[in-house]
């Protein structure tokens, strides 16, 4: 029964591999069809028509090997989970592992249709490649999908065809695989804008009489000349794709009459490289002897290439009837160029080393599966290193979204990515459904969920779990104003009491003597240790009184022997100072605002740091001082004694 309803398939294998791979091949499909048994596509056909068809454009269209058929023929089995990646590599081989897997991976990825978002996705998608053969497989999929779109619903027809044209066709056109571009391109835009699309098509199917009528009289005199040339050559012609067409009528904001490039005639030489320029504008000259050229449409891409490599010499010309065709001259290695795209143009100049980014990812994989020798292929994909060089992964969020970050990124750095205030409020995530701390490091296509709570706050080791900048500036600021908030809160606290206290000390001068006593750096460290309560504010008032209002141990009094200053009357608590003419040992200035000499009346000021300081009493400072430091005053007088007084 297989072998009759996938007549065609068994066919394409036939005439592509040997009988011991068909063999092979016909005992996987026994196995899926065993294994996919009753589950049947929207329009009731069996599931395993899906894997057939891909396994068919896989074999013909891209011309891969026998695991890759395999692999096709067994992905519904493994992403449904009827079987395992590994049982199917232990029964067909484990090359089949790897390549299966990154199919279930991509398989896996549900975006959410955002514009913004697709080149991340595209990103995520060439990731998951780590054989090179996986995304080219993938496309196989998606293209068989995109040809039987009619039996889905509605809804899942926008969402393939956005992802086809975002995702798939742009993979395609970088991998050089122009035809599956333009056809999932195509099939696309008739469900995304089937009045468009059928407008197109209704056009050009009534034009394609008219216009192969058109190129077969265009060429005469074009060929006839060529034919008494030495140059070897071929002419091809096409039709530019519906999509093509219909993206340049809405940018350029035109009619499809008013399309030049409808078709183009390209003129290919077989010429050595170092003549092919010469050649291509002989070509030139005799078009332009029979057609007159547009010169704003004349494009000399063989003196400039483009930045892909590609390189042509195009222009427009005009019949006698005034009707337009494009013209591309090239040779067969631009031609070459021009259709496989990037991954051609290295092949000739050279694949740099080093590592390598998507574009050069995608060159180097197009030129591996260029060889459809299985035993080639099965040496090349082993020792080809897949992984992106840019050192970044893809992670989801429940509902869709696609966030890129850098490898080794954590739970901590996504929950910031997402907002500064879900970071600030982490205490842990859900990474595909299982919970974990907010140290877990993310890998490539994880579904992140954050789970936060009202009481977490940030903290200091935050930053030795987040490997993001943007993560670690958030944390490093939120700790700012933290710092910021808690140290205004102290201030105002210890503000508070130092008034209801009643002392007469001044903020400055509390706040040194207190962070000396604590031994901390900063006033806004003593406030933030207030705040948090690490400083008992009850307790400072006991500092501050001894510090900031020390008593001046006497050095001389009148029942003390020796000279200096020390203190009049008979009892130790005296307070006046005697200043005598010896001042040796006694930490002890003179004022430069008011220049005391002996004689003057003067009083003492016990200062923080730079001991004792002698001002007259109507010095323009003392009003202030007694009014703010009424404590650190002390009356004072000079010793009588003329010995005193000269020595002075």
């Amino acid at each position: 029964m297989l072998q009759e309803r996938y007549r065609d398939f068994f066919e394409r294998a036939t005439g592509a591999y040997s009988p011991p791979s068909v063999e092979m091949i016909t005992r996987v499909l026994e196995l899926a069809d065993e294994k996919l048994a009753g589950l049947v596509r929207y329009n009731g056909t069996p599931l395993t028509d899906h894997s057939v068809g891909v396994a068919s454009i896989v074999i013909s269209e891209i011309g891969l090997g026998r695991n890759s058929v395999i692999s096709t023929l067994m992905h519904d089995v493994v992403r449904l989970g009827m079987m395992t990646s590994a049982e199917v590599g232990e029964l067909f081989g484990a090359e089949c592992v790897t390549i299966l897997d990154g199919m279930t991976n991509i398989s896996g990825i549900k975006p959410k249709i955002s514009d913004t978002q697709a080149e991340n996705i595209r990103e995520l998608i060439i990731s998951y490649s780590t054989d090179p053969r996986v995304i080219l497989m993938k496309l196989a999929d998606r293209l068989e999908v995109m040809r039987t779109l009619d039996m889905f619903p509605h809804e899942k027809q926008e969402r393939k065809s956005w992802e086809s044209l975002n995702l798939y066709a742009k993979i395609a056109h970088k991998l050089g695989l122009y035809s599956i571009k333009s056809e999932l391109e195509d099939l696309s835009l008739k469900y995304l804008d089937a009045e468009g699309y059928n407008h197109i098509v209704e056009k050009l199917s009534a034009g394609a009489a008219e216009r192969e009528k058109f190129i077969a009289k265009f060429l005469v005199p074009i060929i006839e000349k060529l034919d008494k040339t030495e140059l070897k050559y071929h002419i091809k012609s096409r039709t530019k794709s519906i999509y093509s067409i219909w993206s340049k009528m809405r940018k350029q904001g035109v009619t499809f009459e008013e399309i030049y490039d409808i078709f183009a005639l390209r003129i290919i030489l077989d010429v050595p490289r170092e003549e092919e320029k010469t050649a291509c504008w002989s070509v030139y000259s005799i078009v332009t002897d029979f057609y007159t050229p547009n010169p704003e449409r004349l494009r000399d891409w063989i003196s400039i290439p483009k930045s892909n490599g590609y390189e042509s010499l195009q222009t427009t010309v005009a019949t006698p009837e005034g009707k337009w065709a494009e013209i591309q001259i090239r040779s067969e290695r631009m031609d070459e160029v021009a259709e496989r795209g990037i991954a051609a143009h290295w092949r000739y100049k050279g694949v740099q080393k080093g590592g390598m980014g998507s574009e050069e990812w995608l060159a180097r994989l197009r030129e591996l599966i260029e060889n459809t020798d299985t035993t080639t292929q099965m040496v090349s994909t082993k020792t080809f290193n897949a992984e992106l060089s840019s050192g970044e992964i893809f992670v989801f969020t429940p509902t869709g979204d696609l966030r890129r970050l850098p490898e080794g990124a954590t739970v901590l750095d996504f929950a910031f990515h997402i907002h500064t205030n879900v970071g600030a409020a982490c205490v842990g995530g859900k990474v595909n459904g299982r919970n974990v701390s907010i140290k877990h490091e993310l890998r490539n296509g994880d579904i992140v969920q954050i789970l936060t709570s009202k009481n977490q706050k940030p903290k200091a080791d935050w930053l030795a779990i987040v490997r993001t900048n943007r993560a670690r500036n958030k944390i490093r600021a939120y700790m700012r104003e933290e710092e910021a908030r808690m140290a205004s809160l102290g201030r105002e606290e210890l503000e508070r009491k130092i008034k209801n206290w009643k002392l007469a000390i001044a903020m400055d001068d509390a706040v040194t003597a207190l962070c000396k006593h604590y031994k901390l750096r900063t006033g806004t460290e003593l406030y933030g240790q207030i705040a948090d309560g690490r400083v008992d504010i009850t307790d400072t008032k006991e500092v501050l009184v001894k510090h900031l209002a020390p008593a001046v141990t006497p050095v001389h009094s009148s029942g003390a022997s020796g000279p200096g200053v020390g203190t009049t009357g008979s009892s130790a608590a005296s307070s006046t100072l005697i200043i005598d003419g010896a001042l040796m040992g006694l930490d002890y200035k003179f004022g430069k605002c008011c220049n005391p000499a002996p004689g003057d009346d003067v009083f003492a000021f016990v200062t923080v740091s730079s001991g004792i300081t002698i001002h007259r009493l109507d010095c323009p400072n003392a009003a202030r001082m007694r009014v703010l430091y009424p404590y650190r005053v002390l009356p004072a007088e000079w010793d009588g004694t003329p010995a005193a007084i000269k020595k002075i």
